[in-house]
This record gives C-alpha cells, structure tokens and sequence, in this order.
C-alpha cells in the first residue's frame, strides 16, 4: 500500500482542483520556457484570445517584455503590475474569469544552473505559473515548520528570482487542522505571497458558505485514471484512504477551494496584493482572510443599499491596510456602473494623520491632506476626484481636530452626483461628537455619501454611540482570533514596588498640609522622581533583551505628563546616551552581550517637540530599530505600528478604550515572541477590568450565550495469542480498516502518555511478526494486518514527534529565557513584584461558549465523567456573576474553564471514536460504556462489541421488519432476550445471570424506546 505525501495529499489535491475547473497537465506531453516556467503555447493562445485585437506578433514581443521584468530585484511588482494592467494587452480577462485558461501541473522544477526546486504542485493561470502548492502527509516531522525553513532559504537564492517575482501566492499544508493553541503554526494549511527574505505565514478560515454541488463539476472515472497513471499510482485508487483524502472538506482541499476556486482566485489577483515600501525595502503583502470577508460583506451591504456600517477589526489586524484593498475594490465596484469613486480617511489628531499618510503612502497611493474646513468645502465642490497629475489612485486624509475652531455648518448642495465618496472613519469608538460641526459637514456635504467606522476597541455604550451614528456592525474580528491566527500577541503586565512609595507619599502629604493642594504633576515630572524611574526602567529593558536573547526589540515609556517626559528625557541624555555604538571587541563573551543589550539612543515624541518632518524621521528610525526608546505622552497611544516593540512601561493610569488602544501597542508579532510586556508604574488594574467589563457586555450583546523487549526469543503459542488479543483490544476503538481515518483519530489525541502507550503497543506488535515468522506460525501471522500495523506505527510515531516538538518549542522558550536571566547581574532600585497576562474579555467570552458547546455537543450524559464536568460549571456561574469579576478572577475563571473544556473535548473524542465502531448509533454507544463500566460483565471490550453488534442487528432486523414492535415495551423485551443469551453467552463465552441479563435487555429496550419517541437520545 502506498501510504505516503503523495498518495495521501498530493494526488487528492489535484484531483480536486480539476473538479474546481484547472485542467491537469502531464509534462511529458507539454513544453515549457525553462527560464520562467511559462508555457508559452498556452500563453500565446490564451492572450490572442482574451485580446482580439492584437496580433499574434504582439503577443510574443508582450511574452519577451514579461520574462525581462522577472530579472527586476522587486519581487515581481512591475510584472504584478502588467498582470492587473487595465489598459494594452491584458493578461487576465478579471471581467470573464471563465475566458482564461485554468490549468494545473505537478512537480514543474524551478531551475536556474545547478540550483533547483520542485513544487508538489504549480497552478497556471493563462499559462503562467501564478501559485504554487507545497504538502506534506499529516504529522509529519517539524509540521510546516519544514516546509517554512525550506522555502526561507530558497527565497534568499537569487538565482531563483525569477521563479520568486511570478510567484503571486503560495499554499503550505500538512492536510491537518490547525493548533490554535501551538506556538507556532506546526499544522494546518496556510498561505503566503513570496519574499526575499522570510514568508509571512497566514491562517485562512472560511467564513462563507461554498455550494459544492455547483462549486465543484464532476469529475470523470478516466481523467482520474489519466492522473493516477501519470503519476504511477494506479494502485490507490480503491483504497479506503484515498476516497477519503479526495473529500472536499480535508483541509488541503478546502483551503484550495477558498483560494483557487476561479473567482476567488480572480478577487484575490486582483485585489488582495499589496506592494509596501518599508525601511528595509519592498514587501509583498497579501490580505488576511478577515480583510477579504470585511471586503466582501461591505459589498453585500452597498448591493442591499446600505450606506454605512462598521468594521470592529481587533488592534493590530490592519485596518489601515483594509482600507488600501478596499481603495482598489471599490473603484472597480464603482466604476462598473460608470461612477468614479473618491476616498476619505478620517481621523482625529494630527499624529494619526501623519501614521496614515505613511501607511497608504507606503503602499502606492498618492495622499492628500485636509486640515481646515475651508480646505474641506474646497474638496467637497470640486468635480475632479484625484488631486495628482499621475494619474495614481489617491486618498484624502483629513484631521477633523480643526474643524472644533469653526462650528459653521457648511451647506453644499452642488456636488457631482457622478462622483461616489467613500468616508474610512477612523477609531469610531471615541466621540465623534454628533452635535459638532464636522459630522453635520460631512453629512450635508454629501447625503449619497458611503461612511464606513473602522474601531478595534468597541465600548459603544457612551452618551454618543457609535452605532446609532454609523450604523450596525459590517463585520466582525475579535482580539481572541487574531491572537489564534498570529497576528496579536497576548500581553503580559509586570507589577513592581518602588522602594520609595512611602516616602513619596508622606511627601506629598506634607506638601499639601504646607501649601494646600500641591498638583502631582509637578512631583512626578522632578528629578528626584524621575531619575530612579528611568535607571529602573533602563535597567529592566536592558535584563528583558538579555532574557529574551534579542537586542533588536525596543521600549517605550508613557509619561504621567509631557513635563515628566521632557525630564526623563533630559536625564536619559545626560546617563544613558552614547554616540558610539561599536562593541568592544576586547570582551568577553558574555560581557559582549551586556554591551550588545544596552540601551544607547532615545527620541522624545510631543506634539511641541521637533516639526512634523524631524518627528516622523524620529519615528521611522525607532521602527528601523535605529532609536532604543520612545518617551512619549499623549502622543503614538493609537495607531502607531513598530513590530519591535515589546516592552510598554506606563506611568500613568490610561482611561476606558484608550487603555487597550495603548496596550496593544506592544501586541504586535515579531520573530518568536509569545508576548507583548507592559510594565505598570500607575496600577492599572481597577481601570482595566473596568474597561473589560465594558467590552465583556459589548461581546455579550454581540455573541449571546454561549512495552520494553521481550525477555525470551522465544515465546510460546499461547503467550502469543495472549498478546494479539491484548493488541486487538487496545485498537478496538480505532478504525483499523481506513489508515486515513486512523490517522485523524491519531491527530485529535493531545495526551502524550496516551500517544506513547499506543506506540509501544505497535511496536510490540511490530516485534511478534518477526517472532512468529522465526516460529514459522503462519495462521496466526493471517491474523492481523501487519501492513497496517506498520502504517499505524508510523503514524503513531509521526504524531509522538509532533507532540514532543510542540512540547520541546514551549519548554525550551521559557529554558532559554530563565538561562539567560540568570546570566545577568541583576540590582534593582525598584523590584517587581508580579507579572500577569492581561486577558481581554472576549477571552472568556470565548473560553465560556466553546465549554458550553462541547457540553452540549455530548451524547452520553448519564457518564459520571460529564456528570462531573457539568456539576464544576455550575459551581463556578453560582460564584459570581462573570461580567464583573475583575482581572485576577477573570483569569481564574479562563483558566477553570480550559480545563473543564479540555476534559469535556476528551470525553467527546473517545465518545465519538466508541460510535464509530457502530457506525455512529450512539444507541449502542451508550450501551456499551454502561455494560464496560459495569466492569463485571467483561473485562474486554472487544468482547462487549462482538456481541452488541450483533445484537443491535437482530434488534434492527426485528424493528424494521415490524416498527409496531416498539408500540408494545413488555413484548419488544420478551422478544429481545433470547438474542441476548445467543450472542453473549452462546457465542462470546460470556457468563450471564438472570439479573445482568435483566440489566442488558433494559438498557437495549431504553434506547430503543427513547428513539421511537422522539426523545433527544440524552439520559
């Protein structure tokens, strides 16, 4: 049996991309052009098509000018550009995706010279190769972590450049379902655009629902033979496993669906690639799958004619760039109706004007800016929709800070009803105050305008609330999913004690007895204040890049006022600062990583401090990791995006939704980081678990309730029947007939003692096949399937390794961190104290409907086990009501929950692994655990299912030939007993009495009855 990456993932991939419409082609059958992969036969015939109105001679010299741009060191973005070109030869007819040429080939080697690579599979589109997939058989060794390495060090080949800039997309799968609680993404299907450097790997979760029937066409019994003998495995195509791996819903094949099904492959060509010019260079970045389904329901709403709505996106999902996608989609949605489409982004402080110039900037718009109402009426009544000469798209950001000066109401009636204006409102959460005059301007300038309310922190219950003002939620993303999807990391807070409180304290006190009412501000900006703060705060970041093995990551400070950060500034200047950065190379080893570690360079962000350029300039460095520390006060709270930072030391208490808009400045992922850090000067706590109680009620009005080596060679013939039957019986519960299905009953086992026992037992098995082969006991080799076993074995020992990576990963972090502290001298002006995660409450929210879930989900609630699971739940809802617990119980409560939905998800695993085994009637199912709970029926299982099912077929039989048999329970009983004492006793040899007789025939009748009636199948 070939039971391998290929057999399993690779050819069942390509099966169903044929049904989603690509045509498979063998590469003995076709040529190609080796220096870029393109067929150009297939691309000359396409393009001629698609373009009637040019010459084949144009076409070819188009196909030269193409190759030419993949020698570009731009990861591909002019060859992008040709491929999305509106105007000349058109590449793709985006208006009829069906009038392209959709095909898919496997292993085409990507080679220049000596260096090559070969992807499973390469999707053409048109004859270019747009995609490509990589697989890997599940649990297999490292995961996806592999095939990242992998990828990672051919993208920094140059000699594959040319192979990279085609390259639009990629998908990586193991065919697995995801982790979310690994570290790192080890299983699952993910998908990224290609670097130079290092893919960003992206989890994709459908949120639509695919009409399959029509989704996907037929697929001929000789095509797929033409595939299988194409790749030499003919031999397969009956095996149970692969039937099982063609189904539509494993994962490699659904995330093919969601990304290569012809129009949305067409949207995500089209729309959802954006080239972005960092510090480092350019970029390729893809949207997320939550900004494609934001998309897309803000196109659901415009076609119902609604005209504004929200997007509540969690910090750090980027709603910046959802804004770009949606630039480029609704100009094409727009124009389709000859309508031209003009775009605001609106926000309101000056700081996050000038965060989203540079975002949009960054991307290729052209920006404009609007400070002034006058500038405003200006723009509203002009009829051109683009302020450049370029002719580029463009975006208008306007700062309504300055519309408080003016509260006239500005009355424009002559706008271009030809002109379709689209508002990004920017952090809708705040007061957008509907009794100013910017939002009566922005709704007299244009009644037909689109207002779309971008937030991350929903706390909509203020005197002005944001829906009544921008209408109901457009779409969803919370905190907790983009925690799961990578793209937010959890936080942690640091709790610390100065070792001058007190005294602090009884010198305010006696400042206020000497002068009345002494304003705090004053004390906390003096250098008496200041300068032990600063050496704590530089002596903590300094040990937390030693702890964490980085000196790449970078602080921030947020000052109790912009008097305190101009002095911790001036203090940082006059200690800490140096000019030069070398490194002694006179050092030890480890007195070299001291020096590595510290911090040299500062920048003081404030509105007053420096002119626009100079802060910018000072920003853009500290994200280039050219600058170690922000001091800051009001000031890059919201918006502000730098990866590296990773440490939030807060020196004053932050109010409602602007605490988790400064928290989540630290949320960012960056390299192997688990965590963003915030050190907490101001106690915080109160202030939070308010502000969470606020979004735990958001959520609530959102979401609703929810063995070792044997001592003799040889042993004897009953010793050996002994241990097959032991074998058998601890495989009992598993599919033994479909290796695919084993495999996934593999999978879902989180326990490892489980996983390993499993293991030795199959390895036993392993070592009595060469036993009995030495013994010449051929009958007894008949009966077990050692192909399988090894098969098993193999699997088994895949998913031990996967478990012992994801293990070793968790471990070996925290090994290295403590390690690495421990090296380090640490003194301490101030001392923490304690440090905690801050748990958001969607958190819970989330923890609470998945236990309650997987509770009801349980079929079997006469079991003690989920007796007990519920019993704990309602324990803990008599305790306290759970939205208004503080931070401390609420991760308490997080943490009972897991627990209890841990147990509940095992106990519903080896439910649905025992209903298997009788083909999902949980009837006997439930049977079957109350007659092995007994424990003085039969010690073996197997035994017990030998007999149940062959008693549940005399039951069906007798059923179905009279469904008026279960009208009578006394006679249906009657009836029932002789086949208990038949298979039972007379064929497993199991001793009965008349009570446990008794007993079996009323738990059968029961079960019957109960599902004669309607019943809910719960006890």
């Amino acid at each position: 049996m070939k039971f391998n990456e290929d057999a399993r993932v690779k050819i069942p991939t390509i099966l169903h991309l044929t049904r989603l419409g690509y045509k498979y082609l063998s590469l003995n059958e076709h040529t190609w052009d080796v220096e870029s992969n393109i067929f150009p036969d297939i691309f000359i015939e396409s393009i001629s098509r698609i373009n009637p109105s040019f010459e084949k001679d144009d076409i070819q010299r188009e196909l030269q000018d193409l190759k030419l741009t993949l020698d570009n060191d731009d990861l591909g973005k002019v060859f992008f550009s040709k491929l999305v070109n509106r105007s000349g030869i058109k590449l793709i007819d985006f208006e009829n995706i069906n009038n392209n040429t959709f095909n898919v080939v496997t292993e085409l080697t990507c080679q220049n010279g000596d260096d090559e690579f070969r992807p499973d599979i390469t999707i053409l589109v048109n004859g270019m190769p747009l995609v490509f997939i990589e697989v890997k058989k599940p649990n297999n060794k490292d995961g996806v972590l592999a095939e990242r390495d992998r990828i990672n060090k051919r993208f920094q080949n140059s000699k594959f450049k040319r192979f990279i800039n085609i390259t639009q997309f990629m998908i990586f799968s193991n065919n697995m379902e995801y982790d979310d609680e690994a570290i790192q993404p080890i299983m699952g299907a993910f998908y990224a655009t290609p670097s130079y450097h290092k893919p960003s790997f992206n989890y994709f979760r459908e949120e639509e629902i695919f009409n399959l029937t029509h989704l996907l066409s037929p697929l001929a019994e000789s095509e797929e033979i033409r595939i299988l003998k194409d790749n030499n495995f003919e031999v397969i195509k009956n095996s149970p496993e692969f039937i099982t791996n063609k189904d539509p819903n494993r994962p490699t094949n659904r995330i093919c669906t969601s990304l290569l099904s012809r129009e949305r492959l067409a949207f995500m060509l089209r729309y959802s690639i954006a080239y972005v010019e960092t510090e480092n260079g350019v970029q390729k970045h893809i949207m997320r799958y939550p900004q494609l389904f934001a998309t897309k329901a803000i196109q659901r709403k415009l076609d119902e004619g609604v005209r504004k709505g929200i997007i509540w996106h969690t910090q750090g999902s980027g709603k910046t760039a959802l804004t770009y996608f949606n630039v480029k989609f609704l100009t094409d949605y727009y124009q389709r109706n000859n309508v031209i489409a003009k775009f605001y982004f609106i926000v309101d402080r000056l700081d996050l004007l000038q965060q989203a110039q540079s975002e949009f900037t960054s991307r290729g718009l052209v920006v404009h800016t609007i400070n002034s109402r006058d500038e405003f009426t200006k723009d509203i009544k002009a009829t051109k929709v683009i302020h450049n000469n370029s002719g580029k798209p463009e975006i208008t950001v306007i700062n309504i800070q300055k519309f408080a000066d003016d509260p006239t109401i500005v009355s424009t009636k002559d706008y271009s009803i030809d002109i379709q204006r689209v508002y990004f409102l920017d952090e809708v959460h705040r007061s957008y105050n509907p009794k100013g005059s910017f939002l009566a301007n922005l709704d007299v300038s244009d009644r037909n305008a689109i207002k779309i309310g971008l937030t991350g922190t929903p706390l909509l219950g203020t005197d002005y609330n944001s829906r009544s003002l921008f209408g109901d939620y457009i779409h969803k993303y919370y905190y907790n999913a983009s925690i799961a999807d990578g793209y937010t990391l959890r936080l942690i807070r640091e709790d610390i004690q100065t070792n001058y409180k007190i005294a602090l304290q009884e010198a305010l006190a006696q400042a206020e007895v000497k002068q009345g009412d002494v304003d705090k501000k004053i004390i906390y900006a003096h250098p008496t204040f200041v300068e032990p703060m600063l050496d704590y705060i530089v002596q903590d970041f300094e040990n937390s890049r030693g702890a964490c093995n980085d000196s790449t990551i970078g602080g921030m400070v947020i000052c109790d006022s912009s008097e305190q950060a101009k002095q911790m500034f001036e203090i940082f200047n006059a200690k800490y600062k140096k000019d030069n950065d070398a490194i002694k190379t006179d050092t030890s080893y480890t007195e070299h990583l001291k020096e590595k570690n510290k911090v040299k360079s500062a920048a003081l962000i404030l509105h007053d401090v420096g002119d626009k350029q100079e802060r910018k300039d000072w920003i853009d460095a500290f994200k280039a990791g050219k600058i170690d520390f922000l001091f800051v006060y009001n000031m890059l709270l919201t918006g502000f995006d730098a990866p590296r930072l990773k440490k939030l030391y807060i020196g004053r208490v932050i109010r409602e939704h602007n605490l988790l808009q400064a928290l989540t400045r630290v949320n960012r992922t960056y390299k192997d980081f688990r965590y963003g850090y915030v050190v907490d000067f101001a106690d915080i706590r109160k202030e939070f678990d308010a502000t969470n109680k606020a979004y735990f009620e958001e959520l609530q009005a959102e979401l609703g309730d929810e063995m070792d080596s044997y001592s003799h060679l040889f042993k004897s013939k009953e010793e050996i029947d002994q241990e097959i039957n032991q074998l058998k019986d601890l495989l009992f519960r598993f599919n033994t007939d479909n290796m695919e299905n084993f495999s996934e009953q593999i999978q879902q086992i989180s326990d490892r003692k489980q996983v390993l026992e499993l293991k030795k037992s199959l390895a036993d098995a392993k070592s009595l096949y060469n036993l009995m082969r030495l013994q010449g006991d051929y009958e007894q080799l008949r009966s077990l399937d050692f192909v399988k076993i090894n098969i098993m074995f193999r699997e088994t020992s895949n998913h031990l390794d996967m478990l012992n990576l994801k293990e070793s990963i968790e471990s070996g972090e925290d090994t290295t961190n403590l390690l690495n502290l421990a090296l380090e001298d640490v003194i301490f002006k101030f001392k923490k104290i304690a440090e905690e995660e801050l748990v958001l409450a969607d958190q819970l929210k989330d923890t609470l409907r998945k236990t309650r879930e997987a509770l009801a989900s349980n079929f079997d609630q006469q079991d003690e086990k989920f007796i007990c699971l519920k019993e704990e739940l309602e324990r803990l809802f008599k305790k306290k009501k759970l939205s208004e617990v503080t931070q401390q119980e609420m991760v308490a409560n997080i943490g009972t929950l897991q627990q209890i939905h841990e147990r509940i998800k095992e106990l519903n695993r080896a439910n649905k692994q025992l209903s298997d085994k009788y083909k999902g009637d949980i009837k006997f199912t439930r049977v079957h655990k109350r007659l092995y709970e007994q424990g003085d029926i039969s010690k073996s299982e197997r035994q017990i299912y030998e007999a149940l099912i062959g008693l549940k077929q005399d039951a069906d039989e007798r059923v179905l030939d009279s469904e008026n048999v279960l009208d009578n329970e006394a006679y249906f009983a009657r009836v029932m007993m002789p086949n208990i004492i038949k298979r039972f006793k007379n064929e497993q040899n199991i001793a009965l009495n008349p009570m446990t007789t008794r007993y079996i025939n009323q738990l059968v009748v029961n079960e019957y009855l109960k599902e004669f009636n309607g019943g809910s199948g719960q006890w």
